[in-house]
């Protein structure tokens, strides 16, 4: 039996009323696209489950469908179609039982700013009818770095110590599957190298963990991964899979004008995408279609100078931003 196990879920939170989407699954027109079968006359859902004791991610950026696929499975909101289970229980019918089997951490800072560290975690502890005490080996490793400032008011923390607070706040209770959405948004780089250290260590204890980010290098951190756009799934795998399934040759491209230099990459026919990548702009071309000796050649007679066109290996963000070009 799968810790989650989702099938065909579907969520628009517009509908009709503004002809937009927004949500999880496909918006259908059975008039006029056949080969989309609607259900209930509503959309094509999302389908994913989850083995016991992986930590799966939810890869995408903000809008994407995230918050609302982890809000349907915490029981907080109805989708409007579809089937989910945690822990073999039904999201719906077993929604109580559900909600002590789970931890959430909702992607914005949630507990109570006036209260003390030591008291958010009596408080919660109190809600599931257990202690600090009786589940403390759960949290020992996260609470150690915030117990010197347990006296302290949680409003008064720095973005890394509420971070940590409420992951004990989530785990108080000792739950099978913790969802976790984009715990690390904001928080500086050396906390989210922290935080990622925990999770592998709650991963060893057993506990299911489903993680959402949009940052595209924490996804190698993960099991498998989801990679999700205007709440769809480009695909499924494990990272290293992913990465490996990339196609295309790419290529890392610069000049004097960076941004003229996107601009004429995208003008030319032989060129399949190109996006900016930090520094550099990553290009991708059909195997043997086109040679950088041609292409610098192109960009010179554009007025380029001090071109570098190198080769580079795939990352995820690569990877995601294929997918997106050419499956939404």
């Amino acid at each position: 039996m799968y810790a989650i196990e989702v099938k065909n879920l579907y969520k628009n939170y517009y509908s009709d009323k503004s002809g937009k989407f927004a949500g999880i699954g496909k918006k259908t027109d059975i008039e006029n696209d056949s080969n989309l079968v609607p259900l209930q006359g509503l959309g094509a859902g999302i389908s994913f489950d989850v083995n016991r004791g992986e930590i799966f991610g939810i890869i995408g950026p903000d809008g994407a469908g995230k918050t609302t696929l982890f809000r349907i499975l915490t029981t907080l909101i109805l989708a409007e179609s579809g089937t989910a289970t945690i822990d073999g229980f039904d999201v719906v019918k077993d929604y109580k039982k559900i909600r002590k089997r789970v931890g959430y951490m909702p992607g914005r800072f949630s507990l109570y700013q006036d209260l003390t560290v030591e008291e958010n975690l009596e408080f919660f502890a109190t809600v599931f009818n257990t202690t600090i005490e009786e589940n403390y080996e759960l949290i020992k490793d996260i609470y150690v770095q915030i117990e010197p400032f347990k006296k302290r008011r949680a409003g008064k923390l720095s973005g890394g110590m509420k971070q940590k607070l409420a992951l004990s706040c989530a785990l108080i209770h000792k739950p099978s599957v913790l969802f976790l959405d984009e715990p690390t948004t904001g928080v500086d780089p050396v906390s989210r190298k922290e935080f990622w250290g925990m999770l592998q260590k709650l991963r060893e204890q057993g506990i299911t963990i489903l993680v959402s980010t949009p940052y595209m290098d924490e996804a190698t951190l993960c099991d498998r991964i989801a990679l999700i756009q205007n709440g769809q799934f480009l695909k499924i795998d494990t990272p290293k899979n992913i990465v490996s399934q990339f196609a295309d040759t790419l290529w890392a491209a610069k000049s004097n004008n960076m941004h003229k230099l996107l601009e004429d990459l995208r003008k030319d026919e032989q060129v399949k995408s190109s996006f900016a990548f930090g520094d550099s702009i990553h290009v991708t071309v059909d195997n043997g279609q086109l040679t950088v000796d041609s292409l610098k050649k192109y960009l010179i007679e554009k007025g380029h100078e001090n071109i570098t066109i190198e080769a580079i290996e795939p990352t995820i963000e690569d990877c995601f931003m294929e997918l997106s070009t050419t499956q939404i």
